[in-house]
């Protein structure tokens, strides 16, 4: 399955943590991970997160002042969140294309503001916080089954069996043979269900991917690796892994 990985940390940073843990079975379908991002003392300098592109949605709360919670994603090129010197956020990251929430209400920068929605992220944040991560994890999962419940998360099969096949997709073309839909249908489906084009999805799949195999098996040529890796992620390869844990 995909497993897109975390958001750009900076080796150098030695008092931030992340932690992930994969979510029970009965909702591995749908939710990659449970995570945590947390400073374990107050920092000297303000922490920037340099955020990813992969396609997923996270439900983010904001565990040191629990009125601020949200949905966000990011589309195709990389976001800096100044995080401040001291923070502690707990999420869900869904897989791509599982999110049939609101698309209105996503996020694509900085979540600093209290949550307006109609969703019952405050009260679930406001249950995470008298907890340790491992505890947190039922909660979590207690607000997904409710998703689930008003259709808010569903399973995806499209998404799911590009994810399952994506190193025998090259292109677009290929993904619309797999899925056994035209070009304008497979547009209008993922459009509506991850907010992607088809080329912008394949785009990100495609470069996640080279962080579990060679470049060479997802791009025809080293400068076109590097050119889309710098688009996106915001630094050249070589550049990316020496500043950031991968």
């Amino acid at each position: 399955m995909y497993n897109p990985i975390p958001d750009g940390i900076e080796k150098t940073v030695r008092s931030v943590r992340y932690t992930e843990a994969k979510p029970p079975s009965d909702l591995s379908r749908l939710v990659h991970c449970f995570w945590e991002l947390k400073t374990e003392h107050v920092l000297s300098d303000d922490f920037c997160l340099h955020a990813l592109p992969d396609a997923c949605v996270n439900i983010l709360f904001n565990q040191a002042d629990t009125t601020i919670a949200g949905v966000t994603a990011l589309q195709t090129t990389y976001e800096v969140l100044n995080l401040g010197k001291t923070f502690h956020y707990v999420g869900i990251q869904f897989f791509p294309g599982v999110w049939q929430g609101n698309r209105e209400e996503i996020f694509d920068r900085y979540v600093g503001t209290p949550y307006l929605g109609q969703l019952p992220l405050i009260e679930t944040s406001n249950k995470l916080a008298k907890l340790n991560f491992l505890a947190k994890q039922a909660v979590l999962s207690e607000l997904v089954q409710w998703l689930i419940e008003k259709k808010l998360v569903v399973t995806n099969v499209i998404t799911e069996k590009i994810l399952n096949n994506i190193d025998d997709i090259h292109t677009v073309a290929d993904m619309s043979a797999l899925t056994g839909m035209s070009a304008r249908q497979l547009q209008r489906i993922l459009k509506q269900t991850t907010g992607f084009s088809p080329h912008d999805l394949l785009k990100v799949l495609r470069l996640q991917k080279t962080f579990k195999q060679h470049y060479l098996e997802a791009y025809s040529d080293q400068s076109h690796f590097i050119h889309s890796f710098r688009k996106i992620m915001g630094y050249t390869p070589a550049r990316f892994t020496d500043k950031f844990d991968v």
